[in-house]
């Protein structure tokens, strides 16, 4: 969406984001889906148990070569790492303690980012906010890459380039389109992770802190489990800008993929969207299953 009418490179359009209306929409004709919304109460267990499989992973490369330190960072710790980001993504909706403890939320999100060796958790709630009511808005919406980004990394190689340089974009991208003020949260998000990252290097060393971080660059970049980030919002068809994955990675992504969905219903939990695919399937599949015609016509 947005407000000028002289440039080509995007889609332009002038109506409210869609998910609004359809999930009026949807409602009024469902609205026994509501009963799906509220917390998890599974998330929180979920999110320990890799938190602390991430302090045992540390425990154990810090005798590691440095070699298998960054191979076991791309192949398992990242993996985990990627996994909490997306339970920090479900957790800035409020669904691991509900609505009316929406401070725990902010500070349990701050135990899953621990793993991730960077604060993270309070800087993704006060945008991913704005991904949702002002979705594709211009200078409003920091998931949609740059002019820049978009004239630059324009050919295989260069987006393949784009594809491993996607944390360092993603983390400054708000800065440029939309820069706010810093909150008191970020400030105590900083607080908590450095001074449990000091506390790490303090007890195991250098090479456990490297694990982390390293795994977090790597399956936030060119790995096969970042794939969502461009099937989230790619325009398979002109108007349809979110699109939905149903693939076994959602397995270990918190049903990341059932994207139009989480669109639609951001309150209710990954762990109930696949409930809502099979509630509304002909309206999802349809759409899905015309993408898919739609790619093999282009091919």
């Amino acid at each position: 969406m947005g407000n000028k009418v002289t440039r080509g490179d995007f889609e332009w359009v002038y109506s409210d984001q869609p998910h609004t209306k359809r999930r009026q929409e949807i409602l009024a004709k469902y609205p026994e889906i509501k009963s799906l919304m509220g917390p998890d109460h599974q998330l929180k267990w979920i999110v320990l148990a890799m938190v602390f499989a991430q302090l045992v992973a540390c425990r154990l490369v810090r005798d590691f070569a440095w070699k298998w330190v960054l191979f076991w960072a791309y192949a398992f710790g990242g993996c985990i790492n990627h996994s909490l980001t997306l339970a920090i993504h479900d957790i800035s909706h409020n669904v691991a303690f509900g609505n009316r403890q929406a401070k725990w939320n902010r500070w349990f999100a701050m135990i899953a980012n621990l793993p991730i060796g960077m604060p993270y958790s309070a800087s993704f709630k006060k945008y991913h906010i704005d991904h949702h009511r002002y979705l594709g808005g211009d200078n409003l919406d920091v998931d949609i890459p740059t002019d820049f980004e978009g004239w630059f990394f324009c050919t295989p190689f260069r987006k393949v380039v784009w594809l491993v340089l996607q944390p360092l974009f993603y983390v400054l991208r708000p800065l440029y389109v939309n820069p706010k003020p810093v909150t008191r949260m970020e400030i105590c998000n900083a607080l908590v992770q450095f001074s449990v990252d000091l506390l790490l290097y303090h007890t195991f060393g250098l090479k456990p802190f490297v694990y982390l971080v390293a795994g977090s660059v790597f399956c936030l970049g060119f790995h096969p489990i970042s794939g969502h980030f461009i099937a989230e919002h790619y325009m398979f068809m002109k108007g349809h800008e979110t699109y939905s994955y149903y693939g076994s990675l959602n397995l270990i992504t918190f049903n990341v993929g059932y994207h139009m969905e989480h669109h639609d219903f951001p309150s209710i939990p990954g762990s109930k969207l696949p409930l809502v695919s099979r509630l509304l399937s002909a309206r999802y599949w349809i759409l899905v299953c015309f993408v898919y015609l739609f790619q093999i016509f282009l091919k």
